[in-house]
């Protein structure tokens, strides 16, 4: 996962889980929660709010950007019991994937519980991405058409 120029580590492990929760599919967050044997409880600073933001591109990945168009996204910020801050954004309109996202993240920013959340939260929701995008490669792959083009003499 690509991470800022210079960032401490600690900023880079947020990035990645929040880039993992943020990602997760509909129901996988809900499953983990349900998992959870203590739920903090949390209060909403920013309840679930959708609207839209803009998409940019560059041509060829390096040329000059411009705007694709716009997509629907969801953000959420909440405050765990304990005072921790967690927040999310989402691509879709689910309140609920914004919610469980921010709130893990939250939790995640806690040193007693990462490991733990790590190990049971994360990193089977980024072995599940990364092998949903390895079966999307293998079936672009397959759908793939190699053109060649061949010298034709001219008697």
């Amino acid at each position: 996962m690509p991470t800022l120029t210079g960032t401490d580590p600690e900023t880079a492990a947020r990035q990645r889980w929040m880039a993992v929760l943020a990602k997760a599919e509909d129901g996988a967050l809900e499953a983990a929660w349900a998992g959870l044997a203590d739920k903090p409880g949390y209060r909403f600073l920013r309840p679930p709010e959708t609207g839209l933001v803009m998409v940019r591109g560059r041509a060829g990945g390096t040329g000059s950007a411009f705007n694709m168009g716009e997509m629907s996204a969801t953000r959420c910020a909440v405050q765990l019991e304990g005072g921790a801050v967690g927040i999310a954004y989402v691509a879709g309109r689910s309140a609920r994937h914004a919610e469980l996202a921010a709130a893990f993240d939250a939790l995640l920013q806690q040193p007693e519980l990462r490991g733990v959340l790590e190990d049971a939260v994360i990193a089977p929701l980024e072995t599940s991405q990364k092998s949903r995008r390895e079966e999307e490669r293998a079936k672009a792959a397959r759908s793939r058409v190699e053109f060649f083009a061949m010298a034709r003499e001219r008697e």
